[in-house]
Order: structure tokens, then C-alpha cells, then sequence
């Protein structure tokens, strides 16, 4: 799963490339899995030698089938997209005319020119939308509702959580040494409690039970039930005999 935060504040042009460059590491971040590369290593790949950034670009590519794919590919909750307009979209990326995208989606023509124009009015609103958010957010930060994470498994009213709010749950159900005092039973809560768990782990890390067992249990005793929720709310994933976890 990728760090939410690195992934939602990240520019247009960072989002379009699908990675950053971080200054203080010096390191290229890939958005969509986390994966770091170190700047000024030479990377061997297909018998070539490409730069870090030109390797990171192969790697979004190739590893992840490049920006466009992963984006289209999101939830309706992020990108508010129905099935047939992504379907279109992808002809119009693919560079099909009009008349070989009716003909691919079983339309008219006169259909396809009307989807064109409904796909530039819902750009020119999302520009006005987002200078109108980017406004209201200079104003209130602690109001700022913090980004579920892409791979839950329902977003509803419970992923309705400001920074202030989860910096009061934490503050709350947390120790200063990072031991949870209790698991809440409210589904807000818990999704917070949650997410700040699951940053115990790293991404693009493989961990065995053993492993995320001894992680989990620095935190909380019942490791086992956190270690389920973990895996409920799409926070985590793991092989289907259980013997490998990762971050979802």
C-alpha cells in the first residue's frame, strides 16, 4: 500500500510521473508502492545502465504498468468515474478516434463525441474544485480530513476523520511509549488505531507471522486480533497459507 500522505500530497506533475524525488534522502519514492531508489546509483536493467530516475520510470512501467493503468484502475470513491466513462478514457489514451472507439464499445459516434464533452466540462469543474479546496485548506488545517487508506475495503462515514480528530484518538488510546492501553469498540476509533499501527510496517517489505506477530505485540498483547483486523480493514495482506505479510 502506499503511504497515503506521500501519495495525496503530492503535485499534479509528481502524480502524473507517479513518484517524487525526496530532498532529504536524496532518493526517488515511487507513489504507487512506496519502493525508495538511492539518487546517483547507476542501476543494470535489461543489460542497460539507466540513471535512478530513468530506472524509477522502467519501474512504474513495467512493475506497475505505468500511471495512467493504476490511476484508471482506482476506486470510484477517488477517481468518480463510472465503468463506461474509464472505458472510454482508455480508447482516448490509446489514441482511438471516435469512430474505433464506437466501434470497440458498441456505440454511436454521436455517443462517443457526447462523452467527450460531458469528460471536459468534469475537468474544468475538478480544476475550479480543487483551487477552492487548496483555499479553504489555508485557512483550517486541523479541519483537514485525513485520506483513507486506497485499499480499505469500504469507505463510508467511518473514514470521516479530520487530523485533529485522530490526533485526539491516538493521544488518547496510545502510550507515550507506543503500547495501545485498548482496542475501541467504536468503528471511527478503531480505524484509527488502526492506520497508526499499520505504520509500524514498512512497504515493499515481506514479514513472516513470526514477525508481524513480535511487531504487533510491542504494541498490544492480543496480537492475534489486531493481526486480523489489520488483514479485515486492507491494511495488510498475506499468502493464503499465512506464511508471508505485507503492507496492502
Amino acid at each position: 500500500m502506499t503511504d497515503n500522505n506521500l501519495f495525496w500530497n503530492a503535485s499534479i506533475d509528481e502524480l502524473k510521473k507517479g513518484y517524487i524525488y525526496d530532498y532529504n534522502k536524496d532518493t526517488y519514492v515511487c507513489l504507487i508502492c512506496g519502493k525508495t531508489m538511492e539518487n546517483g546509483v547507476i542501476h543494470e536493467y535489461n543489460n542497460q545502465l539507466l540513471t535512478c530516475r530513468k530506472r524509477m520510470e522502467y519501474h512504474i512501467d513495467k512493475d506497475h504498468g505505468g500511471i495512467f493503468n493504476f490511476l484508471i484502475s482506482l476506486n470510484k470513491k477517488y477517481t468518480g468515474l463510472t465503468d463506461n466513462q474509464k472505458e472510454i478514457l482508455e480508447c482516448f489514451y490509446n489514441d482511438m478516434n471516435d469512430k474505433e472507439t464506437a466501434k470497440k464499445l458498441s456505440i454511436s459516434q454521436s455517443t462517443i463525441r457526447n462523452y467527450r464533452f460531458k469528460l471536459r466540462e468534469k475537468e474544468k469543474q475538478a480544476k475550479i474544485f480543487t483551487i477552492l479546496m487548496d483555499l479553504t485548506a489555508r485557512h483550517s488545517d486541523s479541519n483537514k480530513l485525513v485520506e483513507p487508506h486506497k485499499t480499505a475495503t469500504m469507505i463510508d462515514d467511518r473514514y470521516q476523520i479530520t487530523k485533529e480528530e485522530s490526533e485526539k484518538i491516538i493521544k488518547r488510546y496510545f502510550t507515550e511509549e507506543g503500547g495501545l492501553k485498548d482496542l475501541p469498540s467504536k468503528e471511527k476509533r478503531k480505524i484509527i488505531v488502526l492506520r497508526h499501527i499499520a505504520d509500524n510496517f514498512k512497504p515493499n517489505n515481506r514479514y513472516s507471522e513470526k514477525e508481524i506477530n513480535r511487531i504487533i505485540k510491542r504494541i498490544y498483547d492480543d496480537y492475534a486480533i489486531i493481526r486480523r483486523y489489520l488483514i479485515e480493514y486492507g491494511f495488510l495482506d498475506r499468502t493464503k497459507d499465512c506464511t508471508y505479510y505485507w503492507v496492502k
